[in-house]
């Protein structure tokens, strides 16, 4: 069989005549909206669970924050960003008086290339002076709201507090731990500090037991303790207005989601879980995935979380992840350098830190992959797993480990996106 699978810009092709492929899981086939302007002005005059609108809302003279997502996310908004900007210049707003901040959580805010592809040439040509990366660890420029009922501390960026009205943006997919991203996560941890980041990701484990919550799911809010947290924290911030997209398989807005935090949230997230979501019946002994675009392996991680979610236990997973930028962090290396997964659970429970979660799930899951990667050797060993310097090389190791008269396997092109189900 011939099969092609993303490798950052370029594409990967081999062909191989042993095992049984079960199915290619994807993302569904949406065509795009044709004008996600329009349909932005007329859902920000008609908004999910508002019964007033944001241009009826504000007065001039007020300050009005827009948050953006990083570099690490495309959402598609610097299509609607220039219909928001006009729709409240239109109600009496003056330009000076709007900003915007990049919701960075704990990444590294964006380079000034990075901030136009995300604002749009024509919005960040007016609006450069007064976009802001969140930094979580300017302890100046945080401000103390209150403690969840969980106990995290809620630490939120000053410019964002002090603002009067304050819009939230961004894209709505699956997260392994939050749930669903969009939504509040722009808040809690988008523009969040360090210690409410780590106080709420340290509800990833279980209570009681070294190991993760079993309550915390992809594709939960409801009973997730993390997703539920995120929720509470962002309380404390008054949000005016949120407008979440959801993109198709080619990276364009197939829909977007204005008005209330949480409504129209659950919204976006009710068309996200038809999107990304597919149901499997059985689960492969080889997974064959692609990180597509991710920069580094923290981000393609979240493409090795889904495609163990249709490995069989045992099983092996060639995983596509160029990863270019190479881990994504220094934090991410201390993690690891823990070694086992008692260790990082332990220290987890005394200094929760993304990184650290992202380093649990990786020990656990990358050593049954084999890694076709940018990356060096050594660096791949130290996640516990294979380096392959071709697809085909890949393709031969799990041969290797696998029966190649009876192994069965799926192929992921958009595994980054695309989240397994299994049904009995």
């Amino acid at each position: 069989m011939h099969i092609a699978i993303p490798y950052g810009e370029q594409e990967l092709t081999a062909t191989f005549d042993w095992g049984r492929c079960i199915d290619t899981l994807d993302i569904a086939d949406t065509p795009p909206i044709a004008d996600p302007a329009k349909i932005l002005a007329q859902a920000l005059c008609n908004p999910i669970g508002q019964s007033t609108t944001i241009q009826d809302d504000v007065q001039p003279g007020e300050s009005i924050a827009i948050i953006v997502s990083d570099s690490f996310r495309h959402t598609g908004v610097e299509q609607l960003l220039p219909t928001l900007i006009d729709t409240l210049l239109g109600s009496g707003v003056i330009e000076a008086d709007i900003f915007f901040v990049f919701s960075t959580g704990s990444h590294r805010g964006p380079t000034p290339e990075e901030a136009q592809r995300i604002l749009g040439s024509d919005i960040y040509t007016r609006f450069k002076n007064r976009a802001y990366s969140h930094d979580p660890n300017d302890t100046d420029n945080l401000v103390e709201l209150g403690t969840t009922s969980a106990g995290t501390p809620v630490f939120i960026n000053r410019r964002v507090v002090e603002a009067d009205r304050v819009i939230c943006t961004g894209a709505v997919v699956f997260h392994y731990f939050g749930g669903f991203g969009g939504g509040r996560k722009s808040i809690v941890p988008g523009v969040a500090g360090l210690e409410t980041i780590a106080h709420n990701h340290a509800r990833n484990l279980d209570p009681n037991e070294d190991t993760l919550n079993p309550a915390v799911q992809i594709g939960a809010l409801t009973g997730n303790p993390v997703a539920e947290d995120m929720l509470e924290g962002t309380k404390f911030c008054e949000v005016d207005l949120l407008i979440n997209t959801v993109l198709n398989r080619n990276g364009e807005i197939a829909g977007i989601f204005c008005g209330d935090l949480i409504a129209a949230h659950e919204s976006a997230c009710a068309f996200a879980r038809d999107q990304y979501a597919v149901t499997i019946t059985e689960q492969a002994d080889l997974v064959i995935a692609s990180a597509g675009k991710a920069k580094n392996f923290i981000q393609s991680h979240k493409a090795l979380f889904n495609a163990w979610q249709a490995l069989k236990p045992g099983g092996v997973i060639i995983f596509i992840a160029p990863a270019p930028e190479g881990y994504g962090g220094n934090k991410f290396v201390q993690w690891l350098e823990l070694g086992t997964r008692e260790n990082i659970i332990s220290e987890l429970r005394k200094n929760a830190e993304i990184n650290g979660q992202t380093a649990l799930s990786t020990l656990e899951k990358a050593k049954q992959a084999i890694l076709v990667t940018e990356m060096d050797t050594a660096q791949v060993e130290a996640l516990g797993a294979v380096k392959a310097s071709s697809l085909e090389e890949a393709l031969a190791i799990a041969r290797t480990r696998l029966d190649n008269d009876t192994a069965t396997w799926y192929l992921m092109p958009s595994a980054a996106y695309t989240v397994p189900f299994l049904t009995s």
